[in-house]
């Protein structure tokens, strides 16, 4: 049984992935650890490793934890690494956040802030139903309030140059918080946006989203409607 080990957004845990069917692999959902202060990125990823005990494993990265996956990656071997609404290098981190960050802007937002539910977070997230919603207020209110804001600054401040080989990158195209143009995606999800993992229009079989992605060779990445729930392969 293959050993895959997923890193999943800001503050998001195993909920993310409620709707996914992992059946014939053995997943590993990796725990968010407190930051130690300024904690570099590439610090943060070791220390993560140390709750990965498969040799050659399958990483997955959503959002956030899709740069923790490429970082982790550069410190072990792989057999594949997947990205899900996430960036693999600094290029994919729009301009705008970049320069947030080189002026710091970021830091001046309060947590409680960053963690609130606001008017535009549905359309941000591209959210589109009543469960999307309960699930994306869940995970903010849940999230730690430290480390949002260090995560966030390693978003804005990422430099990284360097590409997984036996990476495969999946992307909405209608993402509004990593838009898609400024990435270069493997599979890129019609209708797709950066919370499509748990969007139930790509459930539905009869989407342009969900015709193109069982269009796509099995060994990439495969969704299937299966009643409620869609399932995975990685061949």
């Amino acid at each position: 049984m293959k050993a895959v080990y997923i890193f999943s957004g800001l503050g998001a845990d195993h909920r993310a992935f409620q709707f996914i069917d992992f059946s014939g692999f053995d997943i590993t959902f990796i725990r968010w650890l407190e930051p130690a202060g300024k904690e570099s990125i590439e610090s943060y990823s070791r220390r993560l490793t140390e709750q990965i005990e498969s040799t050659r494993p399958i990483l997955i990265g959503l959002s956030f934890g899709g740069l923790i996956a490429i970082e982790v990656a550069k410190l072990i071997d792989t057999e594949k690494v997947i990205l899900i609404s996430s960036a693999k290098t600094w290029r994919g981190i729009p301009f705008f956040y970049r320069f947030t960050g080189r002026l710091k802007f970021h830091k001046l937002l309060p947590a409680r802030l960053l963690k609130k539910e606001i008017i535009f977070s549905n359309w941000f997230f591209g959210i589109k139903g009543a469960r999307e919603r309960k699930l994306l207020s869940g995970i903010l209110a849940d999230t730690e309030p430290a480390f949002l804001k260090w995560a966030i600054d390693k978003v804005v401040t990422w430099r990284n140059v360097q590409v997984p080989k036996n990476l495969r990158h999946i992307h909405g195209r209608a993402d509004r918080i990593l838009p898609v143009r400024h990435v270069e995606a493997d599979i890129k999800v019609a209708g797709g946006g950066h919370f499509m993992i748990v969007d139930k229009g790509i459930e539905r079989s009869n989407t342009a989203g969900g015709r193109e992605l069982r269009s796509l060779p099995t060994r990439y990445w495969q969704f299937t409607r299966d009643r409620q729930r869609r399932s995975v392969h990685f061949f």
